[in-house]
C-alpha cells in the first residue's frame, strides 16, 4: 500500500492537471459568445537605457573605440504597464500607470471592460496570482460587472497565460536598444508598439 503522502500528492497533482487542462480548453475552445482575455502587469519599469543586440560599424574608415554616454541607471520616473490580450484574434491593450496599486487594477479592468466588445455575453479572464488581482475592490468589480469570470492560473504556471509571450515581443518592440529619460517617453514607445 502507498504510503498517505504520495495518495494526497497525486490528487493535487491531478486537480492541478485539471485546472491546467480546463484554461487550455478555454484556449482552444471556448463557449460560444464568450471571450478569453489574458492580463498582466509589465512592470515595475524605469526610465533608464536598454541595451540592444545589433552592432554599430564605425562609419569613418579609421576604427575608433565606441563611446557611449556615461548612463548611472534608473531615473527618478517609473511606472507599470498593465496590459489586456486577446489569443484569440491577437488584439492587446495597454495602459501605463504610476504604481501597482488594487486602485489601479480596478480601474485597468474598467478600461478593459469598455476596449471588450459590448455584444460579447462572457469574458474568461486569465491572470495570476497577485493579491491584487483577487482583493476585494476587484471581487466587487466582478459583481457590478456580471458577465467577467476570472480564470486565476495555477503557481508556477506561468505559460499558460499567453500575455507572457507577448511581454517579450512588447518589451523587443517598444524598449529595446533605447535610452529614455522620462516615463512619458515609455509610455508614448509602449503605446506605439501595441498599435504595431
Amino acid at each position: 500500500m502507498a504510503p498517505r503522502r504520495d495518495v494526497v500528492r497525486r490528487t493535487g497533482r491531478s486537480r492541478l492537471r485539471q485546472k491546467k487542462g480546463l484554461i487550455e480548453q478555454l484556449y482552444t475552445a471556448p463557449p460560444t459568445g464568450s471571450v478569453v482575455v489574458c492580463l498582466d502587469e509589465m512592470g515595475p519599469q524605469a526610465a533608464r537605457s536598454f541595451p540592444g543586440q545589433h552592432l554599430v560599424k564605425p562609419a569613418a574608415p579609421k576604427a575608433e573605440r565606441a563611446k557611449q554616454e556615461i548612463d548611472y541607471g534608473r531615473r527618478d520616473a517609473a511606472g507599470s504597464v498593465f496590459g489586456a490580450f486577446q489569443p484569440a484574434s491577437g488584439a492587446a491593450f495597454t495602459h501605463p500607470y504610476d504604481r501597482r496599486t488594487t486602485t489601479n487594477w480596478v480601474d485597468f479592468l474598467g478600461e478593459v471592460e469598455a476596449w471588450i466588445d459590448p455584444t460579447v455575453e462572457r469574458i474568461y479572464a486569465v491572470a495570476d496570482n497577485l493579491s491584487t488581482h483577487s482583493a476585494p475592490d476587484v471581487l466587487l468589480f466582478s459583481l457590478l460587472h456580471p458577465r467577467w469570470e476570472f480564470v486565476f492560473q495555477p503557481k508556477y504556471a506561468a505559460y499558460l497565460n499567453l500575455i507572457e509571450p507577448w511581454w517579450k515581443i512588447l518589451r523587443s518592440l517598444a524598449l529595446k536598444g533605447r535610452r529614455f529619460e522620462t516615463w512619458a517617453e515609455i509610455e508614448q514607445a509602449v503605446e506605439r508598439a501595441t498599435a504595431y
